[in-house]
């Protein structure tokens, strides 16, 4: 592993639990989950399994210490593990398409509504909540799909404009 793209992803890391912290929840506290943004950009600069787990474990602990949602520490973890490996699959499976704008805005949107639904059913599990599933995901996740898809549309193109300026050697720098 590359001490460059280590630090590259330590950054994203930061970046996305600073704009975590900083923007406010709404539906009783709930936010989007930012974090979940930077490690969509970061799997999509670095596709490899090893890349991959170690944005899955930070990030999802991160999250999980700032997560505001009662007991969401454990679903935290369990949520962005397995959203991570799945958004890699899709990555690698639509390499072709995963490197344009549109495409990724999509896979970061669909991205950000698997890892909501795993994170609530691994909180209603772990904390045995009797909050409706249904309810939670129209209010909380897909509010947040949207400002995710919309953050990441931003996000992403400055992030590739620097990495290409910055000589990184990342998979949208060997594919352009």
């Amino acid at each position: 592993m590359n001490t460059k793209n280590l630090v590259l992803m330590a950054m994203l890391v930061s970046v996305g639990a600073a704009l975590y912290v900083i923007i406010p929840g709404f539906n009783g506290g709930m936010k989007p989950d930012f974090m979940l943004t930077m490690m969509f950009i970061g799997i999509l600069l670095f596709p490899y399994t090893k890349n991959v787990f170690l944005l899955a474990v930070t990030t999802g602990v991160i999250s999980g210490l700032f997560s505001t949602f009662p007991g969401g520490f454990v679903p935290n973890i369990i949520d962005k593990f397995v959203t991570a490996f799945v958004f890699l699959a899709a990555v690698l499976i639509l390499k072709k398409y995963a490197a344009k704008l549109p495409a990724s805005i999509a896979l970061a949107a669909g991205g950000t509504a698997l890892s909501g639904a795993i994170f609530l059913s691994a909180a209603i599990f772990v904390v045995g909540a009797d909050i409706p599933f249904s309810a939670l995901f129209v209010t909380v996740v897909v509010p947040a799909m949207l400002i995710n898809g919309i953050a990441f549309g931003l996000i992403y193109p400055i992030v590739l404009t620097l990495v290409k300026r910055s000589k990184f050697e990342t998979a949208a720098t060997q594919s352009a």
